[in-house]
C-alpha cells in the first residue's frame, strides 16, 4: 500500500497555521479538528510543524504562556516528509526513526496531506484484515 493510497482513504484535508499565530489559535484549531499536529505555512510553503508534543516541552516544561507565544518560537523546523508514491513501510520507517508521528506528503514541492502514525497503523491492520480473508476463503474452497 502506498501513501497515496492511504490519503485516498483517509481524504487529503490539510490543516495549517501560520507562524505568526499564537500557541493558543494552533491549540484552539487542533481541538476544532481533533489533530494532534498543524503544518506550519507561509503561503504554501511549509515552514515548520507543530505538534502536542511541541507544546508540551517547549511551552509548557519552559512555564512559557500559549497566549503570549507565536507558533515560530516552538514549532519543529526539520519537517521530515515524504512522498506520495512512497510505500506504507517507509512511512512507518520514517516515522520511527526520526521519532515523528505526522509526516506532510509532499508532490513537486506542494503539500498534498498529512499522514499520522494512527492512519499508518489503520491502514495496515485493514490491509492484513483482508489477506487474512482471502486466505480463509482459498483454504476453506479447497478443501
Amino acid at each position: 500500500m502506498t501513501v497515496r493510497q492511504v490519503l485516498l482513504r483517509k481524504g487529503g484535508a490539510v490543516y495549517a497555521i501560520s507562524p505568526q499565530a499564537t500557541v493558543l489559535e494552533a491549540l484552539e484549531r487542533m481541538a476544532q479538528h481533533d489533530v494532534g499536529a498543524l503544518l506550519v505555512m507561509e503561503g504554501e510553503e511549509l515552514v515548520g510543524i507543530f505538534s502536542e508534543r511541541d507544546y508540551a516541552r517547549k511551552l509548557v516544561l519552559l512555564g512559557r504562556f500559549s497566549r503570549d507565544t507565536r507558533v515560530e518560537e516552538v514549532m519543529t523546523r526539520e519537517v521530515v516528509t515524504i512522498r506520495p508514491e512512497a510505500d506504507l513501510a517507509e512511512a512507518m520507517r520514517l516515522m520511527t526513526e526520526h521519532r515523528v508521528r505526522h509526516l506532510p506528503v509532499v508532490e513537486e514541492g506542494k503539500v498534498v496531506g498529512v499522514i499520522s502514525i494512527g492512519d499508518a497503523v489503520k491502514a495496515i491492520i485493514t490491509e492484513q484484515e483482508m489477506l487474512i480473508e482471502e486466505l480463509s476463503r482459498y483454504i476453506s474452497e479447497n478443501r
